[in-house]
């Protein structure tokens, strides 16, 4: 980095302090580019998506580096401080210290680690199970002391509130602060007035997950902000927007022979040639950022 620039997990932390920043997922490098394009601040790489677009479920079957490379593409594509899903750190503590490790050398500026048992569950689905607190903390501990800045948000993710409640996903989350987590992610709450009752209970930073067709009613940004969350992420909305278009779309031509009638639907050349930087005939230059 040159000398005299930000780092990512510095204009992160810098934006949280201004108040709740809004987060899309990005599933690859040229959405990522367009998430950077329509004006937000940081962009949220999912595990799930991660795992969907390589043909897989969300279950932790993806490698380290298949994931770090992910996180290099988009960070490198959209310019943005990245926040990285890392599921149950890949391993027990050396290997989520290796994974915290990886992950800010591929460019992310924060990262969040969960305390489901591996082969984890996707955190709306019924059935998890959890690591004891004391297993999760001390994964925590040896994270916080070995970033390689000490500006990179070491994110808790607690999936406490299906087993033990949400008194037990605030005693955790307190565990998981003093052991030297940066931010609470409190996965599966129900509705607002959990939202608000957990931000209340666990003073400090917190992030809220605005997923689609999970256990948590639709919230808006502004209602998380005025409780007092520092970021809300959408992880899976514009690839499940994608993947609806893109089912619309074969259907069409299985049914028609022809995309004629889709072209409305469609993103023009020049629309995408904006996206990336590139005109025809001239030299492209590396992107820095949408």
């Amino acid at each position: 980095m040159a000398q005299g620039t930000t780092s990512p997990s510095s204009a992160l932390r810098a934006r949280m302090e201004r108040g709740c920043i809004v987060v899309p997922g990005a599933f690859n490098a040229l959405v990522a580019r367009a998430v950077a394009h329509a004006g937000f601040e940081a962009c949220y790489v999912s595990g799930a998506a991660t795992a969907n677009c390589s043909g897989f479920p969300d279950i932790g079957l993806l490698s380290l580096t298949e994931v770090c490379r992910t996180i290099r593409e988009i960070a490198d594509a959209s310019g943005l401080p990245v926040i990285a899903d890392a599921d149950t750190g890949f391993g027990e503590v050396e290997c989520a210290v290796r994974a915290m490790i990886e992950y800010e050398r591929a460019g992310a500026a924060a990262l969040h680690i969960e305390d489901q048992v591996f082969p984890k569950r996707c955190g709306h689905l019924d059935g998890k199970e959890l690591i004891s607190a004391q297993a999760m903390a001390d994964k925590i501990a040896a994270m916080s002391t070995r970033r390689l800045s000490r500006d990179f948000i070491l994110i808790a993710r607690t999936d406490a509130r299906a087993v033990e409640g949400i008194d037990g996903t605030v005693r955790r989350a307190n565990i998981y602060r003093e052991a030297g987590a940066d931010m609470i992610f409190p996965e599966g709450l129900a509705n607002a007035g959990e939202f608000a009752q957990f931000v209340k209970a666990s003073p400090g930073w917190s992030l809220a997950n605005m997923t689609e067709f999970g256990k948590t009613d639709h919230i808006s940004a502004a209602q998380f902000a005025a409780m007092g969350y520092a970021a809300v992420i959408y992880p899976l909305s514009v690839m499940r927007m994608a993947m609806k278009a893109v089912e619309d779309g074969l259907a069409h031509l299985k049914a028609h022979g022809s995309m004629e009638a889709m072209l409305p639907r469609m993103q023009h050349r020049t629309s995408l040639y904006e996206l990336l930087g590139y005109r025809p005939g001239t030299q492209w230059n590396f992107p820095r950022g949408g």
